[in-house]
């Protein structure tokens, strides 16, 4: 194998090499030019995580709403309007609450490049987005909260509808969880059950509580 040194770049086999820049101040960072595709593929995959979560509060939230009205009214209509109204209510709130705490970073983060000296170069266009990161957020929730709207929107029958609520709620979890576990790098099996059985507490709580109040008369 050939090679020859010219001007501080290496000839190797009449291929020409430029050397890696590296940082004195930090001997471990990148040369320049190149993109750590770990780091990538890792904020991708906290954001994919984040959308799960975000479909999995609406799947939970909507369907024990759901539950809870229908425990006391068996119309089909009230549980579509309670659900439809539970997806409105919870994608505004999940939306502004992203907005204001990614606005939040953003200020801490942008104050600190003032400090930098680095205000206005790569590192603030780096920052994430509050519009983006609220409008993700809420469109994750109301996937998730579709799931129980459209299971129930079709069926006339109240034990049916209860039953196929809970039945397609269960299975969608199940999926969530096995998403955020293969993410997460954790246990497929541990994780789905926690998340199956987490929406079971939260519809079965909303369920049985509003039949109480039905029973009692209150």
């Amino acid at each position: 194998m050939a090679m020859n040194v010219m001007d501080g770049n290496v000839v190797t086999n009449n291929k020409l090499t430029l050397p890696a820049v590296v940082d004195a101040e930090n001997p471990g960072a990148l040369p320049c030019g190149v993109v750590d595709d770990d780091d990538d593929l890792s904020q991708r995959a906290n954001w994919l995580r984040a959308a799960v979560l975000g479909a999995n509060d609406g799947l939970v939230s909507t369907a024990s709403l759901m539950l809870g009205v229908g425990a006391v009214k068996a119309d089909a209509r009230a549980m579509v309007i309670s659900g439809f109204a539970g997806l409105l209510a919870g994608a505004c709130s999940m939306a502004i609450g992203e907005f204001v705490s990614v606005c939040s970073q953003r200020d801490v983060e942008l104050a600190q490049l003032d400090r930098d000296g680095k205000r206005g170069g790569q590192e603030e266009k780096a920052l994430p987005s509050p519009v983006q990161a609220a409008a993700a957020s809420a469109l994750a929730f109301s996937v998730g909260a579709l799931v129980p709207l459209l299971a129930a929107g079709f069926i006339r029958d109240y034990r049916l509808r209860v039953g196929v609520v809970i039945a397609l709620a269960t299975a969608t979890l199940a999926a969530f969880g096995c998403v955020g576990a293969v993410l997460g790098r954790a246990p497929v099996v541990r994780s789905c059950a926690r998340v199956v059985f987490g929406g079971w507490v939260a519809m079965g709580v909303t369920f049985g509580l509003m039949r109480l109040f039905k029973a009692t008369g209150i």
